[in-house]
């Protein structure tokens, strides 16, 4: 199968609207990612000219690709710092943002470029995207693909002064900075990856709209690098060679939690204790675990449902407490969950129905 159709078949599997894969048509994903690619987390780059029928492949699957890694470094791991998006992703944001004919949008996190491209087809010849891309490589890259596009490219970390209707991130943050909303229009919408820790953990993506204060619903889960203004150095990982100081019970064990995809509405639910993905050894292997800590305290919930921890504090007996909230609540859907910025952008307020609120502070 050669590019063209593969990217047909991408086009054809989106579950989306027919002006979004129409855009998504028009401008095919093999044009705009770089020959060398990162499959994995650790290893080398794929080059394209290297193996040309598996880079065709990793680029034509339905998940994100690596085009950076560490800032265009080396490292011990293969860290991402720029990609393009899982093509569903990108739909499911752009049909929340509501860009549409003559739309003035404002992305921030150019990258390959692909999402420019498909969101400078939505607005058509009366509407504007500008991109702002804060690594120059990147931003040249994308300025050669993006030429006949109309896309604008602005290379470095603050957008340009304008009016837009539409603010889409490709980043998460856990601060929504001022200058990404000083421009929005009256009822304009940002919709953005939300990260609700500094670092690690799932970033949910909003769409938000309003001045003060912005408020809006999740649209989907979602797991973004972190917009490099607001990159911090990684906490200690919880529970590392901590002695175990007590044992419990949690309703259900680890693998459970993950199958049923319930991590980020328990995060949401929980803003004083971090909620993370780990492995250890467990009986004659290896197991994934759920990782809880709140300041000096951890816990770990197995995948037998049994829990172990250590502090002052039992990180695993709270978030029962608040499992078994929104399990009597039916666990609402992601999309059941809204978000309030506070005008100071320092307090994020989740809400689900009645449940809540849930205080997420900066």
């Amino acid at each position: 199968m050669n590019l063209e159709d593969m990217h047909e078949r991408l086009v054809d599997g989106l579950e989306t609207t027919e002006p979004i894969r129409a855009a998504f048509a028009a401008h095919p994903r093999h044009g705009f990612v770089p020959d060398m690619i990162w499959p994995s987390a650790t290893g080398l780059p794929l080059y394209r000219t290297a193996d040309p029928d598996r880079w065709a492949r990793i680029v034509y699957s339905d998940d994100a690709v690596t085009t950076q890694a560490n800032d265009g470094g080396s490292g011990l791991v293969n860290t991402p710092s720029s990609s393009t998006s899982a093509p569903l992703v990108m739909a499911d944001m752009i049909r929340a943002s509501e860009v549409g004919p003559g739309s003035r949008v404002l992305e921030i996190g150019t990258g390959t470029g692909w999402n420019a491209a498909i969101l400078s087809s939505l607005v058509g010849p009366t509407g504007s995207v500008i991109s702002l891309e804060i690594d120059p490589e990147v931003a040249e890259h994308a300025r050669e693909r993006l030429a006949g596009t109309g896309v604008q490219v602005v290379t470095g970390g603050v957008p340009p002064e304008g009016a837009y209707d539409t603010v889409i991130a490709t980043c998460a943050v856990r601060h929504i900075p001022e200058e990404w909303t000083v421009g929005l229009a009256e009822g304009g919408r940002i919709v953005l990856p939300w990260a609700t820790y500094d670092w690690r953990g799932p970033t949910p993506i909003v769409a938000l709209s309003g001045s003060t204060p912005l408020t809006g619903a999740f649209v989907r889960d979602g797991s973004f690098m972190r917009d490099r203004t607001q990159r911090v150095p990684p906490n200690r990982f919880p529970g590392m060679d901590g002695e175990i100081e007590r044992e419990g019970r949690f309703p259900i064990g680890s693998d459970e939690m993950i199958e049923q995809d319930l991590l980020t509405r328990l995060v949401l639910a929980a803003p004083e204790i971090w909620v993370g993905l780990g492995g250890r050894p467990w009986k004659d292997g290896h197991a994934s675990i759920i990782a809880l800590g709140a300041g000096d305290s951890w816990s770990y919930v197995w995948p037998d449902g049994s829990t172990t921890g250590g502090g002052p504090r039992d990180p695993a007996e709270e978030l029962a407490k608040i499992y078994a909230a929104l399990e009597d609540a039916g666990w609402p859907e992601l999309d059941e969950f809204t978000l309030e910025v506070s005008p100071d952008r320092r307090t994020h307020r989740v809400r689900s129905g009645t449940l809540g609120p849930w205080d997420h502070r900066v």
